[in-house]
């Protein structure tokens, strides 16, 4: 499945059979990377503050790798266990490929209405063990089970572990279905590379939207001045929650009222939430949704009933020398980065963040006394800034990468346009 991996001489028919499912996959990926052609925040001209490392993502952090698998199939009305399907695995390695040096962690939940499995033994110990993933709500337990056995194929010993996998809940998908096998979370894995990191409606993110538009896995980051220490930061999401999507201070989403989720059949659809969603028109999306004074997006700011169930998972990364207290601090930060776009944290969002550093190698051997290197409290501001504003752009590149996605039960979420991004973002002179 990748060169670093040492086949035995004898293989049975089923792993030839995931061989070539692997193989698939990767052209499947290196075709979507090449696809994705909508532009990234920065190429439309949206001024963010921060100079960005040269891939502008979390890849930026040197050691950090990212792969997805995407599955998509089917349309129309949803039949449990059959589809339309929308959903995939997100996998991020905090080390090369190999390399099992734990690394210093910490975690944040602003909303607690969603699952980060594995956080008990980072707040105990201070350590992130192993690779993160991030897919729908349904998948966390078969995702989990399957980042053991990929551990275990892949050289690591432990006597137990506890993986960290993260989730969003993937409307488009059916998501009570199980489509996520096992197979899936080792070719996430497997896939994971360092450089350019695809973005949108990929791997967890496939099903997802994010402020009433298309959501899904963004990524950015920052590197601080030479004079305060020259690390890097950063940040990749996949977002799913509800807001009313501020950028840089501009009120978008009031901006574009005429893109509002619908769906493209007719009658009642299969989910008690999805009631009140309207038929989609010939052109554009549906009307306001809520019911009157409950829900709605209006004047008032409010949400359409379906949004506040979702949530978003962020994994802050930097080779800043920071110890777990710090990185605490600093998965506190996103929560102001996403205030920024609007985000209130609602009743049924589950907001989690982790945090971690690739700094201080070796920290976790069990022998001896190891040293560590600290960045001085009085000194850790800047990344304070950076991981505000990487966090604040790495979900606006989510949102502008993703396209426009009809899934279960017809129900079409609509990609954010660029070009009207831009229009609002001038009328209110962020642009010029």
């Amino acid at each position: 499945m990748n060169s670093e991996r040492t086949l035995s001489l004898w293989i049975s028919k089923a792993d030839l059979m995931s061989l070539a499912l692997a193989l698939l996959l990767i052209a499947i990926n290196a075709l979507a990377v090449s696809a994705q052609t909508r532009p990234r925040a920065r190429d439309l001209g949206i001024p963010f503050p921060g100079q960005t490392g040269p891939m502008n993502g979390i890849t930026d952090v040197p050691g950090v790798a990212v792969g997805h698998v995407t599955l998509i199939e089917g349309e129309g009305k949803l039949i449990p266990g059959k589809g339309p399907i929308r959903t995939g695995v997100t996998a991020i390695l905090p080390r090369p490929r190999g390399n099992w040096d734990p690394v210093f962690a910490a975690t944040f939940n602003q909303n607690g209405n969603g699952d980060m499995t594995g956080i008990n033994w980072i707040k105990e110990s201070g350590f992130l063990e192993g690779p993160i993933l991030l897919t729908g709500t349904h998948s966390v337990g078969t995702v989990r089970d399957a980042a053991i056995q990929w551990q275990l194929r892949n050289g690591r010993e432990f006597i137990f572990t506890y993986p960290i996998v993260a989730e969003t809940f993937d409307f488009l998908n059916d998501a009570n279905g199980e489509h996520v096998k096992a197979a899936h979370a080792f070719d996430a894995l497997d896939r994971a590379r360092p450089g350019r990191v695809e973005e949108g409606a990929v791997g967890g993110g496939t099903g997802m939207g994010c402020n009433g538009f298309k959501g899904g896995i963004g990524t950015s980051s920052r590197v601080i001045t030479a004079s305060q220490g020259g690390y890097t930061v950063g940040v990749l999401v996949q977002c799913n929650y509800g807001g009313d999507l501020r950028i840089l201070g501009v009120p978008i989403r009031p901006e574009i009222t005429d893109l509002r989720t619908c769906t493209t059949l007719q009658g009642p659809l299969s989910r008690p939430w999805t009631v009140g969603i309207p038929p989609c028109p010939a052109t554009g999306g549906g009307a306001r949704m809520g019911r009157q004074g409950d829900g709605e997006m209006g004047n008032d700011g409010r949400l359409d009933d379906h949004e506040g169930r979702g949530s978003i998972i962020v994994i802050v990364a930097t080779d800043a020398p920071l110890l777990p207290h710090q990185l605490e601090r600093i998965a506190r930060r996103v929560s102001l980065g996403l205030g920024r776009l609007g985000s209130f944290a609602g009743n049924s969002s589950g907001d989690l963040f982790l945090a971690f550093s690739t700094a201080n190698a070796g920290a976790a051997k069990p022998d001896g006394t190891p040293s560590l290197v600290m960045l001085p409290n009085d000194r850790i501001d800047p990344l304070f800034g950076a991981t505000i504003d990487a966090t604040e752009e790495a979900v606006v590149n989510a949102m502008l990468a993703a396209q426009t996605m009809t899934g279960a039960d017809g129900i079409r979420v609509f990609g954010l346009p660029g070009d009207r991004v831009v229009t609002a973002m001038r009328k209110y002179n962020r642009m010029k």
